[in-house]
């Protein structure tokens, strides 16, 4: 049994949004893991993504007592538990690698740079997650979109950076997570958590339905 007494598991959703879906990727993150808490949070403020998405960049530090926290969704969890490495520990933010953009903007931070490393599914510290509120960053639409992992691992990166977290780099994001299939993944069979039904992704469906 795998234990990260430093790690909350956490799944937020609106009222009845997928609730039982939620449940059982709680459920199944915990198989072989035993984790520093496991929560579910039903918000009943939240009836959109955008609040969603919002909740999450704002507030869901608020939930965790925890050095870290492990954010998952009814289509995206821990699969794999023996892949976990204890060096992510070191990082603010771990989550599973972007496809390269194939447009002149998105992925690309501030300075132009484009930013492989993000998505919602994943390992959070507590430091990070309180940066918003204090420092009062503003709640925007960056290219029309409002994502919470593009806020943190894109758009306000060098904020974080500025403030000393760290963010995964994008060999070891390979193998913490796969939303995408990349040229760069293709040899790797198993990742810690996944995000989306997509590719080799697809095996894990009958997890939650």
């Amino acid at each position: 049994m795998l234990k990260l007494p430093q790690v909350s598991l956490i799944a937020l959703s609106g009222i009845g949004y997928q609730t039982g879906k939620n449940i059982k990727a709680l459920q199944s993150s915990c198989n072989q893991i035993e984790f520093g808490a496991v929560k579910y949070i039903q918000d009943g403020k939240i009836d959109s993504i955008s609040k969603w998405n919002y909740e999450v960049f704002y507030n869901l530090g608020d939930y965790v007592q925890t050095e870290f926290a492990l954010l998952i969704h009814s289509n995206g969890f821990v699969v794999n538990p023996e892949c976990w490495k204890d060096e992510w520990l070191k990082y603010d933010y771990c989550g599973s690698p972007f496809p390269l953009p194939q447009d002149d903007y998105s992925y690309r931070d501030i300075n132009g740079i484009i930013q492989r490393v993000g998505n919602s599914v994943g390992l959070r510290s507590k430091k990070l997650m309180q940066l918003p509120k204090k420092l009062g960053l503003k709640w925007q639409k960056f290219h029309g979109w409002d994502n919470e992992d593009g806020a943190y691992s894109v758009n306000y990166r060098h904020i974080f950076e500025e403030n000393g977290c760290k963010f995964m780099p994008f060999q070891e994001a390979l193998y913490f997570g796969r939303e995408h299939e990349l040229p760069e993944n293709q040899h790797i069979d198993k990742t810690f958590v996944f995000h989306n039904y997509l590719g080799r992704n697809a095996m894990y469906t009958d997890r939650t339905l």
